[in-house]
């Protein structure tokens, strides 16, 4: 039997890591599958393209989710998260965050998205049977990041489908629930009243909108918008219309 070579000195040769810089590629597995990699400073991750990204099946199920949403049906009251289940939830929060990271760089948007809806779901999971409020805060502290690429991924998907209007929209959506996240854990510290005033200076909440800036330039939304106003008023629409004329005032600002 021929000798396989176990070091990995000709693939890193081949694919340079560059600094700063996320490089995804997805190539053939051996028996043909799809499989997505990520280029690492220390080396390169292999990851599935569908289910749990390390291609495990725990407890027989797709994904950590899926198995412990059954386990919790099956035991009801007496379902608790143990040190083993708590692990396998941490495993697959990082798992989902590399091929999530993956995803975006290679525009994959949709299933970015995908990804970052699971993430979400663990988190949603995770808190509602967290063995302790520290365990939970340690995941839920992610949760506007995790919003952060969905709003993204989800606004790209939308602009390459529907145009600028629905991306905005997108972008505009994504911002008020990571809004709403951010005041619950003030919330939840009693600081909310220190940071109500703040949020527009929150470094992700100020990427979307410079991302939503960069899009309404690019595809001159304002002169769509001026045309919707008009359809607004001329269908007795004024409640939108208001809406509309906000937007228009927003990005003419924005311009002077």
């Amino acid at each position: 039997m021929k000798d396989r070579r176990q070091h990995l000195d000709h693939l890193l040769a081949d694919w340079p890591y560059e600094f700063g810089e996320v490089a995804a590629r997805i190539v053939p597995g051996a028996d043909g599958r799809e499989v997505l990699q990520l280029r690492v400073e220390m080396g390169v991750l292999q990851m599935e393209t569908v289910g749990r990204p390390d291609g495990s099946r725990p407890g027989g199920h797709p994904t950590c989710l899926d198995w412990l949403q059954a386990e919790a049906l099956e035991e009801g009251a007496a379902f608790e998260l143990d040190a083993a289940r708590c692990m396998e939830i941490d495993r697959e929060f990082v798992q989902y965050f590399h091929r999530r990271v993956a995803w975006l760089a290679l525009r994959e948007f949709d299933r970015a998205v995908e990804d970052a809806d699971h993430t979400l779901a663990l988190m949603d999971f995770s808190s509602l049977y967290a063995p302790h409020s520290e365990w939970a805060e340690m995941h839920e502290q992610y949760r506007p990041f995790v919003l952060f690429h969905r709003t993204q991924a989800a606004a790209l998907a939308t602009l390459e489908r529907g145009g600028p209007e629905p991306a905005i929209a997108e972008i505009e959506a994504g911002c008020a629930t990571i809004r709403e996240s951010l005041l619950f854990d003030a919330d939840a510290s009693d600081l909310e009243g220190d940071l109500e005033g703040d949020l527009d200076q929150d470094e992700l909440l100020v990427k979307l909108a410079e991302m939503k800036s960069a899009v309404a330039e690019h595809y001159d939304v304002a002169s769509s918008l001026t045309r919707r106003l008009a359809d607004a008023i001329a269908a007795e629409q004024y409640e939108l219309a208001a809406q509309l004329r906000d937007q228009i005032g927003s990005k003419r600002r924005r311009n002077n």
